[in-house]
């Protein structure tokens, strides 16, 4: 007979399966291990059938009513639960931070390709940071950074939100984007 893990440090209340005794509902939806339901039973016969099977009776939906059980082998649950969450996050991506860096003097084809560039990184739902940078008597110029990052701003206006407005800090002016909600 399998026990759930008690541990104090466990990740998420939610992921707290009750089996077996710990099941605190009189009457439970009772279905077999093969997957056939057998109906609405006392908590006593739903438990007096997975023990002449040799198996746990794991609650699969607390929240109905009355509460879902499953005649399974609770070992062989917990494994095929952390499989699918192993799965979900292989598929899920962050969106990352992507950096593209400009300088004020940049060429309107340049300008053209880095565009592109950051409208890729958009469509594939990552943050994009654009940094302009300063070098020497630049440091006086910086409104051409600004129109620069206002240019870029406006050709992403249907992709893009600007999430950070541009910044200076230090030798650079720093925009960041992120895609527009669909």
């Amino acid at each position: 007979m399998a026990y759930p893990n008690n541990n104090k440090y466990q990740k998420d209340p939610r992921d707290f399966i009750r089996i077996n005794s710990s099941i605190r509902a009189m009457t439970v939806r009772l279905i077999d291990s093969d997957g056939t339901q057998v109906g609405v039973r006392p908590i006593g016969e739903a438990l007096a059938m997975a023990r002449t099977r040799g198996l746990d009776l794991v609650e699969i939906a607390a929240t109905a009513t009355p509460p879902v059980c499953k005649i399974l082998a609770y070992s062989k649950f917990k494994y095929e639960q952390d499989k699918k969450d192993r799965e979900s996050r292989k598929k899920q991506k962050a969106g990352l931070l992507k950096e593209l860096r400009f300088r004020p003097n940049i060429g309107a084809h340049d300008l053209d390709v880095k565009v592109r560039q950051i409208e890729e990184f958009i469509d594939a739902h990552d943050k994009v940071r654009i940094t302009v940078v300063f070098r020497g008597r630049e440091m006086q110029h910086r409104d051409l950074g600004m129109k620069l990052l206002s240019s870029i701003q406006e050709k992403l206006l249907s992709k893009a939100a600007v999430e950070q407005a541009p910044m200076p800090d230090r030798n650079r002016l720093v925009m960041t984007l992120i895609p527009k909600p669909h």
